[in-house]
């Protein structure tokens, strides 16, 4: 049987030299893959209460959706700003080059309520980071934050410092 890192397609030299790009497109292009994804991430959940799974645009809400769906949890979804449709807050974030910002319905979480954040890499840590000020903002309360792969050179781990974090795969560099 194959390992998740055996489905993710290594591309060096991507965007720039010296950097392997590593693309979820061969896990998600694989019936085995993507099953082997989703119940990686369900696995991760074991024994964690919580009441909601929230995903960033849009690869959080790929491998986020099923989790919920799975465990019978609604999901919600933290968008790109603008996409949101009723009243949202709000949360800017620092990129390689500049910011983004995203946004959350103001009412998709109540106070008190758990939350689990699922994403499909966690490379700085700054999209997470963000998501997770947005649902503390609504009064919630981050559980875990799971991801499919995680680039253990950039440090994302150091600006999550206090949260359970896990990672199905674990690169050591950028």
């Amino acid at each position: 049987m194959k390992k998740l890192e055996d489905y993710v397609i290594s591309i060096p030299d991507f965007p720039q030299e010296g950097i392997i790009f590593r693309d979820i497109t061969g896990i998600l292009q694989d019936a085995d893959g993507l099953k082997l994804s989703i119940d990686t991430i369900t696995d991760m959940l074991d024994g964690i209460d919580f009441d909601i799974v929230a995903g960033s645009e849009s690869r959080g809400f790929i491998f986020g959706m099923p989790v919920a769906y799975n465990l019978h949890k609604p999901f919600i979804p933290i968008r790109k700003k603008g996409k949101l449709p009723r009243a949202t807050i709000s949360e800017e974030y620092a990129l390689e080059y500049g910011t983004a910002t995203i946004e959350i319905h103001e009412d998709a979480i109540k106070p008190g309520q758990k939350v689990v954040l699922v994403d499909d890499l966690m490379a700085t840590g700054g999209t997470m980071e963000a998501m997770i000020k947005l649902v503390e903002r609504l009064g919630g309360e981050v559980v875990k934050c799971c991801f499919v792969m995680e680039l253990a050179g950039l440090h994302g781990r150091e600006l999550l410092k206090g949260y359970d974090v896990d990672s199905a795969i674990i690169y050591e560099g950028k």
